[in-house]
């Protein structure tokens, strides 16, 4: 195992998986991961490319566009750490931009590990249908704020 990995190689290779991301270049996405990766994601844990694969498709299934808006990066030694802004317009035509964390774990310049840190009550709005579920999310919303603002 390589332990050193150099920052700027590893920004490069971070910043064209998202560009490869936005444009939906599923032929080359799987080349950023290594063989026995895990992506851990809304409390899940998906090992291999194989499942690398499923979380791929519910992302395209998902999102008509994706635009990444990088706010703060940080290398330290294999991990990659990214705040951003996510632009997203869904399948369903709706909007949504919101803040995301993701860790990034190299070893050999590829993704041992990705691990994104989101808030799912800011997407349950726009996938939620019905009238009753729709007032059940922003309940959930205003009882999770309540005594904070």
């Amino acid at each position: 195992m390589n332990d050193y990995q150099d920052k700027a190689k590893i920004i490069k290779l971070a910043e064209d998986l998202d560009n490869d991301l936005e444009i939906k270049n599923i032929n080359k996405l799987g080349a950023y991961f290594s063989e026995n990766c895990e992506i851990e994601i809304l409390g899940l844990k998906l090992r291999s490319k194989t499942n690398l694969k499923k979380w791929l498709s519910w992302f395209f299934n998902l999102f008509d566009t994706v635009k990444f808006e990088p706010i703060v990066i940080i290398v330290e030694k294999n991990i990659f750490f990214e705040e951003f802004i996510i632009h997203i317009t869904f399948k369903r035509g709706k909007n949504l931009s919101v803040k995301i964390a993701e860790v990034l774990e190299y070893q050999n310049y590829k993704i041992k590990s990705l691990r994104l840190y989101l808030n799912r009550l800011e997407f349950a709005d726009i996938l939620t249908t019905g009238f009753l579920s729709k007032k059940l999310v922003k309940l959930i919303i205003k009882r999770s704020l309540k005594g904070l603002v």
